[in-house]
């Protein structure tokens, strides 16, 4: 089953990503901005989404994403980890939020893992 430690895994897998606890919850930043939380429970994490792509995300599938009444006016959603697919689906959400805050030189340089973004269990 696919938990907390494996989003911890990928995320500081990724270029230039580094952890920081914040709201007494761990988060993922590259060059200093966020693009992964991982609330208390470790039974979500929240990354990046637009709120154009997140309607459409949570429209389709509502059991996997969703936004708290609180983040509702953010660029955010949440993902619950036991809906997920498989490391590769974990492994592509992660990427998705890292490309939207990583500065334009890390995108452009960045190689994925492999087709689908394959991860070694």
């Amino acid at each position: 089953m696919i938990d907390a430690d494996d989003v911890r895994r990928i995320a500081l897998s990724l270029p230039e990503t580094a952890e920081k606890e914040a709201w007494s919850m761990p988060t993922f930043r590259v060059a200093g901005k966020m693009f992964i939380t991982v609330p208390d429970d470790q039974t979500s994490f929240a990354v990046r989404c637009p709120k154009h792509d997140r309607t459409e995300l949570i429209a389709a599938e509502p059991e996997k994403f969703w936004v708290p009444p609180h983040e509702a006016s953010s660029a955010w959603v949440r993902v619950r980890l036991g809906t997920l697919e498989d490391m590769a689906e974990l492994y592509d959400i992660l990427v998705d939020s890292w490309k939207q805050a990583a500065p334009k030189h890390l995108v452009e340089a960045f190689i994925p893992l492999g087709p689908g973004g394959a991860v070694q269990a």
